[in-house]
């Protein structure tokens, strides 16, 4: 697995992943972001906002339907599923043991988005919890 060096969003796509979770709070909001690769750096290119069917502060569940969906745009646009987004209404951008859990098995980006801190963090599983920048042009 190949560690990116940064994920890159603009402006706007960060703005629309705090209003989302802004508008979810208290629980989670989650999403799933499309993009490319280039020289080991993720660009975001889209973004599909999903439902937490936990409707959880502490945890997230994109159902089966919204996933299947998501899979088939993002291959329909010719683009990968580049990262998985959630956010912590409560606390600090860090994955939780819950996290972690999942993201050994979802070998992408993890981008968290921390209410209380207005931050946004993004990590990987290879054996163990490695951080990527996290860049907005």
């Amino acid at each position: 697995m190949t560690i990116p060096k940064a994920i890159i969003f603009s402006k706007n796509q960060t703005d629309i992943l705090k209003k989302h979770s802004e508008q979810n709070t208290p629980n989670e909001a989650c999403a799933i972001l499309f993009g490319s690769t280039t020289n080991d750096q993720v660009t975001i290119k889209e973004i599909f906002l999903a439902k937490n069917i936990d409707a959880s502060p502490v945890n997230f569940t994109i159902s089966n339907e919204e996933l299947i969906l998501a899979y088939g745009k993002a291959e329909e646009r010719k683009l990968d599923v580049s990262a998985i987004f959630h956010s912590h209404p409560v606390s600090v951008p860090y994955p939780s043991a819950t996290d972690k859990r999942y993201m050994e098995i979802n070998p992408v980006p993890w981008v968290i988005f921390s209410n209380i801190n207005d931050e946004f963090k993004a990590y990987i599983y290879n054996s163990g919890i490695v951080p990527v920048p996290v860049k907005v042009m």
